[in-house]
């Protein structure tokens, strides 16, 4: 994390953080608040006794009446411990508390104590590559992705390997979130061919072998986890008849690598693509949490197949934006685009592609996927 800055902008008063594992939410809050006050529930011993006794934590702010700054990290562990920090906010005596969390569920599913709007949510995202600036590198993202910890590690796929496998046994096995971890597991698989596709609940389930209901908590619970997210498509003011099935994409294009199985028969140009698309995804979802104005993030298909892989709408902003993994942009390349364009003639139409130049082609800018990503920066109102 001392490599790289980061986007995230913190508000002034209390908030919630939430993001992935391995994003740097603690080392980010570490470095900036070195001596805040720091309940560890990662730590077994330190998680008991704040299960136990929640009340423990005002004893050890009064015990540090010079720290301001309190650091709770992963606090879905101990959900009672929000009544606890809502309680000492109510009592005005000048703390900010920063509140680390990798997973909504158990705080969703516990009906805890979520501060009443006194304590505002914000999300840290994997790496975008303007962070990284000149250390970003295209091909080693689509492999490797953008987790902080596994960019920052000497043997990346090793470390993203592990992630992975860890993530299961520690994140969902530990926490009793699925009953039988091999069916989780089957799902995974078979949902990683979903990345950057329509969402078909049922074919997800005929091909896990694992019933439609259990499939659809699975996703439920892959989007707790923030591992996971549906991108619903775009009907304001629709003209034609549109698709109903949203987009799904795992949160990192290195996780999707990862889990993704490879055989005979799998055209390696089109995992890529999906990781390629998929790495756009979460540069677009990152910009859309980091930036100040409230953007959303859609697709737009029709039924015969006309598609546009996102639309950010907002105050502001109708963008349509197609990714291509090829190094020329053909035609056909642009014909979405150009259907959307008849629909919202107001929109900018964007092509990514692999190519090297930044060309334009009736009405759409083509820009290099790489420069793409490299220049986006959510202090940039607009994204071209």
């Amino acid at each position: 994390m001392t490599l790289f800055k980061r986007f995230f902008s913190e508000p002034e008063d209390s908030y919630f953080l939430f993001g992935p594992r391995g994003t740097g939410k603690t080392t980010f809050i570490k470095l900036r608040y070195p001596d805040a006050i720091t309940i560890d529930l990662i730590n077994p011993l330190m998680l008991r006794e704040y299960l136990a006794r929640p009340e423990r934590l005002k004893d050890v702010i009064l015990a540090n009446p010079n720290k301001k700054t309190v650091l709770i990290d992963e606090v879905q562990k101990a959900p009672a411990l929000l009544s606890c920090v809502h309680g000492l906010i109510e009592e005005k005596m000048g703390l900010k508390f920063i509140l680390t969390g990798s997973s909504s569920r158990k705080l969703k599913h516990s009906g805890a104590d979520l501060l009443a709007g006194r304590a505002v949510k914000r999300m840290l995202h994997p790496f975008m590559a303007a962070e990284m600036n000149h250390e970003f590198n295209l091909e080693r993202a689509l492999q490797e992705g953008m987790i902080p910890l596994v960019c920052e590690s000497k043997s990346p796929k090793n470390v993203l390997q592990t992630y992975v496998n860890l993530y299961l046994q520690e994140e969902i096995q530990s926490e009793g979130l699925v009953r039988n971890l091999e069916s989780f597991a089957r799902f995974l698989e078979s949902v990683s061919f979903s990345h950057g596709s329509l969402l078909n609940v049922t074919n997800v389930a005929r091909e896990s072998e694992v019933k439609r209901k259990t499939v659809e908590n699975y996703i439920e619970i892959l989007e707790e986890l923030l591992l996971a997210v549906r991108i619903p498509v775009f009907t304001k003011r629709a003209s034609r008849q549109l698709v109903s099935h949203p987009k799904f994409y795992l949160f990192d294009s290195g996780v999707f690598s990862a889990l993704r199985p490879k055989g005979p028969f799998d055209k390696p140009e089109e995992i890529e693509g999906a990781a390629l698309e998929g790495l756009v995804a979460q540069h677009l979802l990152a910009w859309i949490d980091y930036n100040e104005e409230k953007n959303d993030l859609f697709y737009w298909r029709t039924p015969a197949g006309l598609e546009v892989d996102f639309v950010i709408y907002g105050e502001n902003a109708l963008i349509a934006i197609e990714v291509k993994n090829g190094m020329r942009v053909h035609p056909k390349d642009i014909k979405g685009l150009q259907a959307f364009k008849m629909d919202y003639p107001m929109a900018k139409a964007i092509l990514l592609y692999r190519g090297h130049e930044r060309i334009m082609q009736n009405d759409v800018l083509c820009i290099p996927c790489e420069d793409f990503l490299k220049n986006l920066n959510p202090k940039n109102k607009i994204l071209v």
